[in-house]
C-alpha cells in the first residue's frame, strides 16, 4: 500500500496509488509512505526520485554503521518501532529516506505514529512544510510512545513491589514475571538508545536543516531522561528479584528449621526404645511384678516425655526456638 502526501493549494492532500506520482512536482510531494508495497509502488517511488529504496534485509540490519548512511544528496536510516504484545514488545523495523525534502518510509505492519501523523497533517498542513519535518515529527511522537511504555513498566514494577510487601504468591512464577519485566526493559531501552544515535547522526548532518537543531536537541535531551529511568526500573527490578530469592530461601530455611527441631526431638526417644527393646534384663523394669508390661510402658514413655521437656527447656534458654 502506498500513501502519498503532497502540497495542493496551501492543503495536503493524500494519493494511495503510484500512478499519480508520474504528474506530481519533487517540490510539492512531502511523505510517500510505504506498507507491504508491491513491486510496482516500489519502482515509482524509486524512479519518481532517481534513487534506490533500502529492502527489508538492509532495514532490518543491526550494524550501526548500516543503520544510518548519506550520499551526497539524501539520508538512509533504518529504527525500529515497538509494538506491545501479550507479554513482551515486538521489534518492527522502519526505513526512512529523504531526499530533496521528500521523505519516504517504508515498514510492514501500521503503527500508531503514523497514523496519528497522517491525521495532524490534514489539519495542520502549515506544520509540515518538508519531508524533515514530518521526520522530526515521527520521531518526537515515537519517544513519547517509548515514554509511554517505561510508564507502564514502572506502575508494572510498582505493582509487583506491593505483591512483594504483602508477601502475596512468593513462588517460581512471581520470579519468572520479574525476568519477562526485566527483558521488557532491556528491550525499550535498547529501543530508546537505538533512537539517541539516529537523532546525533541526524544532528550531524549537513544535509538537515538548520531549523530543526533546537528540535532535534530537545528529542535527545528527552531521550537522555528515558535512558536515565529505564535504567531506574531494572535497578529496581534486580532488587525485587533479590528480595523474592531472600524471601524464598528464608521460607526454606524455616522448613528446615521445623524438619531438624523435629528430627532433634524425636532422636532421644528413638534412643531409649532401642535401649529398652533389647532382649535382655534392664534397669527399672519388673518382670514379675502384676501389670507388669503397662508399668514397663508408662516407665518408658515418661522417660521419653522428660527428655523431651529437658531439650525443650534448653533450645528455649538458648534462644533456639
Amino acid at each position: 500500500m502506498i500513501s502519498i502526501f503532497y502540497k495542493d493549494n496551501g492543503r495536503i492532500t493524500v494519493s494511495c496509488s503510484e500512478k499519480d506520482l508520474k504528474s506530481m512536482l519533487v517540490a510539492d510531494v512531502v511523505w510517500v509512505d510505504l506498507v507491504e508495497p508491491s513491486g510496482d509502488e516500489k519502482r515509482a517511488v524509486e524512479a519518481f526520485l532517481e534513487m534506490e529504496i533500502q529492502s527489508r534485509a538492509q532495514a532490518e540490519e543491526i550494524e550501526s554503521s548500516s543503520r544510518y548512511f548519506e550520499t551526497d544528496d539524501a539520508i538512509f536510516a533504518n529504527t525500529n518501532f515497538l509494538t506491545p504484545g501479550a507479554d513482551e514488545y515486538m521489534m518492527q523495523p522502519v526505513s526512512f529516506t529523504l531526499k530533496d525534502n521528500v521523505l519516504v518510509t517504508l515498514r510492514e505492519v501500521p503503527l500508531r505514529s503514523f497514523t496519528e501523523l497522517q491525521r495532524r497533517m490534514q489539519v495542520n498542513p502549515r506544520l509540515y512544510p518538508s519531508g524533515f519535518s514530518v521526520f522530526a515529527t515521527i520521531l518526537d511522537q515515537r519517544v513519547d510512545l517509548d515514554a509511554d511504555m517505561i510508564e507502564l513498566l514502572s506502575k508494572e514494577i510498582s505493582q509487583y513491589a506491593k505483591r512483594i510487601e504483602g508477601r502475596e504468591d512468593i513462588d517460581d512464577e512471581l520470579l519468572i514475571d520479574i525476568s519477562q519485566l526485566q527483558e521488557n526493559t532491556m528491550v525499550v531501552r535498547e529501543n530508546v538508545v537505538d533512537k539517541q544515535r539516529l537523532i546525533s547522526n541526524l544532528m550531524k548532518s549537513t544535509l538537515v536543516p538548520s531549523a530543526l537543531d533546537t528540535r532535534l536537541s530537545v528529542l535527545l535531551q528527552d531521550i537522555s531522561s528515558l535512558i536515565n529511568h529505564s535504567n531506574f526500573c531494572f535497578e529496581r527490578l534486580e532488587y525485587l528479584q533479590d528480595t523474592v530469592l531472600g524471601l524464598i530461601n528464608l521460607d526454606q530455611n524455616k522448613i528446615m528449621k521445623v524438619f531438624t527441631i523435629v528430627s532433634v526431638f524425636l532422636m532421644p526417644p528413638t534412643l531409649v526404645v532401642g535401649f529398652y527393646g533389647m532382649n535382655v534384663r534392664l534397669p527399672m523394669i519388673a518382670a514379675d511384678t502384676p501389670n507388669a508390661s503397662f508399668w514397663n510402658w508408662v516407665i518408658i514413655l515418661v522417660l521419653m516425655l522428660l527428655i523431651d521437656v529437658a531439650i525443650w527447656f534448653v533450645f528455649r534458654k538458648k534462644k533456639m526456638l
